[in-house]
């Protein structure tokens, strides 16, 4: 099966989280057996578009797309001598998620059985808290109405305004108990019926982190994650040093060369790679299997796009040592409607196996012949 062209698509207009606009762009690898493979990344789909169509696409157009391995060492040949942390790993990310699905397809298994089948009968859940209640002024009602869902975990990151004020470099006995309040009243009024994760997005100094470490050990958190930026991996083993509480770390790693100097430094207690951006399902693979080696569990990390979202549930339902996969409730339930040509959608705090064949999930043909989408192709 060889691939005879490559195809870029994203929407003009992005979404709004936390960190402001944001923007999806998706590859579809098309094949000479009719055969059409689909895979994402994010968020600043110009940058990454680029990469796929003027580095990756005359390096695909041709192969044998069921050589997964060969391609993937290929693409990071062709990019790593200038840099590779970046756009062009998140562009090698979505074209190997591409590769998984039309590895699937031909196959004519769902994603989860072509990795090794499934190791759980659902997928455990929390929920990332881009939502229409605010976490920081409504976190008790936010609360209330995931467990009214049945979600009974949740992340929040009450810190954050703090750090922007201060840099990350100081914290006040009056900010700090501004960043603790939070948790403090939902396990007021909920107690341990809602594990609740915290997340600092790299904002904080060491000093500050401990500090802040060691006053959230009262309240259990289910874990720390990115308290310090992602490039220092010794400072998170003094961290991981001076807590009882788990560090989750960290999306910003990319491939499993990085994720090997984490692990060997003890410094994560769960792992949480994006199976966009750290080089796809066969990076991903490669460091759950990491993980798995030092024991740890490994909490993929979920919060970009439709494609990604189904992705990560495969990813999920396939490797033993799984804790927990991110979702956004209002992903789900608002941003991703009518973007796909079906929905995967959380019951009672978990997701069914996805199924179908491959991914499962196709682009919704008509969303994309509207005036906001660009579609580019190699060759033209």
């Amino acid at each position: 099966m060889k691939i005879t062209a490559v195809e870029t698509i994203r929407l003009r207009e992005g979404i709004r989280v936390h960190a402001g606009p944001i923007g999806w762009m998706w590859v579809r690898l098309h094949t000479d057996e009719g055969l059409v493979g689909l895979g994402e990344t994010y968020p600043h789909p110009a940058s990454e578009q680029a990469v796929v169509l003027e580095r990756l696409a005359p390096k695909l157009v041709g192969r044998d797309a069921l050589a997964r391995e060969q391609i993937w060492a290929d693409l990071f040949l062709e990019v790593s001598y200038s840099g590779w942390a970046g756009a062009e790993m998140r562009a090698i990310s979505a074209v190997d998620l591409a590769l998984w699905d039309l590895a699937g397809q031909a196959a004519n298994l769902p994603l989860h059985r072509l990795l090794g089948g499934p190791c759980r009968e659902w997928i455990p859940v929390y929920n990332t808290c881009y939502d229409h209640l605010d976490f920081l002024s409504q976190p008790v009602e936010l609360a209330a109405s995931l467990l009214d869902s049945g979600i009974r975990a949740m992340k929040i990151w009450p810190f954050d305004p703090i750090a922007k004020e201060t840099g990350g470099q100081t914290i006040s006995a009056a900010q700090m108990k501004q960043g603790l309040a939070g948790l403090e009243a939902i396990r007021a009024r909920f107690g341990d019926a809602m594990d609740v994760a915290m997340e600092f997005h790299g904002y904080w100094n060491l000093p500050c982190a401990i500090e802040i470490a060691r006053a959230l050990e009262p309240l259990r958190p289910m874990w720390l994650e990115e308290m310090l930026p992602q490039d220092n991996m010794e400072a998170y083993a003094r961290l991981a040093a001076a807590t009882r509480l788990p560090l989750c770390l960290s999306e910003r790693l990319m491939t499993h060369w990085q994720y090997r100097e984490l692990l060997e430094l003890g410094a994560a207690s769960i792992v949480m790679p994006d199976l966009a951006w750290c080089g796809g399902i066969t990076a991903a693979r490669k460091i759950a299997a990491l993980a798995e080696t030092c024991y740890l569990p490994v909490a993929p990390h979920n919060c970009g796009g439709p494609v990604l979202h189904w992705a990560s549930a495969h990813f999920a339902a396939a490797i033993p040592n799984l804790k927990i996969l991110e979702t956004v409730r209002r992903h789900y339930l608002d941003e991703y409607s009518g973007l796909l040509d079906t929905m995967l959608v959380p019951k009672d705090g978990r997701l069914p196996l996805p199924g179908g064949r491959g991914l499962g999930v196709r682009l919704n043909e008509e969303r994309l012949g509207r005036q906001d989408a660009e579609i580019r192709r190699f060759p033209a």
